[in-house]
């Protein structure tokens, strides 16, 4: 694995780190900003689960953020510790939305991550009933920062895009 001071930030190779891998598998909620409709920004906190290329968040048929980022598909995440020092992922991409019939495999995959196995269960045959609907958000991570207020400072951030 690379190391994360050795490259820069907005570098993909970021996402092959230790600290990134701990937290993409990690059970920190996901920071998903974007683009209202009426064209103020947006903060969602949502579950997700990394594919090894992508970041999935899903949510129900219906959303007014699955309409937003359609509009504006260019969002940002970030996945985070409240730990003094924090750790700070920062991914920037497109987000593809499509819709599925029925509960989105990542959502599941993601409540397991979350809850355990037996809680997650529970969760989705709650939700997976005839005419469920769901949207899945997939952001594949163009543009990547870490923070670890130990080798990577947010003033390292300044200067650039």
């Amino acid at each position: 694995m690379p190391r994360s001071e050795t490259l820069p930030q907005g570098d993909v190779r970021l996402l092959d780190t230790d600290l990134a891998q701990r937290l993409l598998h990690s059970t920190e909620l996901a920071r998903l900003a974007y683009i209202a409709r009426d064209g103020t920004p947006r903060v969602m906190p949502m579950l997700f689960h990394w594919t090894g290329t992508e970041v999935v968040l899903s949510t129900f048929a219906g959303a007014a953020k699955i309409a937003a980022i359609r509009a504006r598909p260019d969002v940002a995440l970030t996945i985070d510790t409240s730990g003094v020092p924090p750790e700070v992922l920062l991914l920037r991409g497109r987000a593809e939305v499509s819709e599925v019939d029925g509960v989105v495999p990542e959502y599941a995959l993601a409540h397991e991550r979350y809850y355990g196995a037996e809680q997650a269960a529970r969760t989705i045959a709650e939700v997976d009933r005839p005419g469920t609907r769901m949207a899945r958000i997939g952001v594949r991570p163009a543009w990547v920062g870490l923070l670890d207020f130990r080798t990577r400072f947010p003033g390292a951030l300044a200067g650039r895009p």
